[in-house]
């Protein structure tokens, strides 16, 4: 059974959301609670509470078990731009984007309280 949570229009790039999302993907729940609990990067607040989200949801359900849960998916996403624009010299406006991102994170039950095997994310070289 699968539980999930979303945030939506974080004021945050998906590019900096995404270097925290790939540390605790595929992790169990409660160490990749501890690394975004320690973590001194600023999306991994975002990530926390994202994660204490979908633990919440998943307690609605008195048949499962907190302990077996992990991270199966974690998707960021990008959200609107809010576009903003500075003065430049003479005379010119330089534009500056206020990224916004979405985030869903999916917990699936694990057969074992160990976490799975990470999927490979090995990339080709260029030719």
């Amino acid at each position: 059974m699968e539980h999930r949570a979303t945030v939506r229009y974080v004021r945050i790039t998906p590019r900096k959301l995404r270097l925290i999302a790939d540390q605790v993907r595929r992790k169990n729940v409660n160490e990749a609670q501890s690394i975004l609990r320690f973590s001194s990067k600023r999306g991994a607040y975002f990530l926390y509470k994202l994660l204490n989200s979908a633990l919440a949801n998943a307690s609605q359900k008195p048949e499962v078990n907190l302990d077996s849960l992990y991270i199966s998916r974690l998707l960021v996403e990008a959200g609107p731009i809010l576009k903003r624009w500075r003065a430049a010299p003479m005379g010119r406006a330089a534009p500056i984007m206020k990224r916004t991102s979405h985030a869903t994170i999916v917990l699936s039950e694990s057969t074992t309280t160990a976490s799975p095997q990470p999927v490979s994310t090995r990339k080709r070289k260029a030719k």
